[in-house]
């Protein structure tokens, strides 16, 4: 089964550009979030910061959520251009792991979705 089955040309062509436009925000987040850590990792290494300083907890904190949601976005663009080369190689809207159609309302929540709703419970359940 092909993506050509489980989709009509315009929903292809709407899919791919939500994904686009999705993954274009995610790097724009990903960069804002990259050079707020970089002007820190330098204000810190120009002794902005004093080490006595309470704030200097504080800003490690900071800095590490930053990079936890920096990764979380790198995995989310990585599932987005994962889903447009699918769309490219015509396997778009199956399951990696079966290889079922997944629900298009899935789809349409989560375009870029690799799993369909049963595997994706059934990994769940793994955790």
């Amino acid at each position: 089964m092909t993506t050509k089955a489980l989709f009509t040309p315009k929903e292809l062509t709407d899919l791919r550009e939500r994904l686009q436009e999705e993954l274009k925000g995610v790097r724009a987040q990903r960069t804002g979030i990259t050079e707020s850590v970089f002007s820190q990792d330098q204000a810190d290494s120009w002794g902005e910061n004093d080490p006595e300083s309470a704030d200097v907890g504080t800003n490690t904190f900071e800095r590490e959520k930053e990079l936890s949601i920096s990764n979380s976005l790198q995995d989310l663009e990585e599932k987005i251009e994962r889903a447009l080369q699918k769309i490219d190689d015509g396997t778009y809207g199956l399951c990696e792991k079966c290889g079922k159609p997944i629900e298009k309302a899935r789809i349409r929540a989560l375009p870029y979705a690799s799993l369909c709703l049963t595997d994706k419970q059934a990994e769940e359940r793994l955790r």
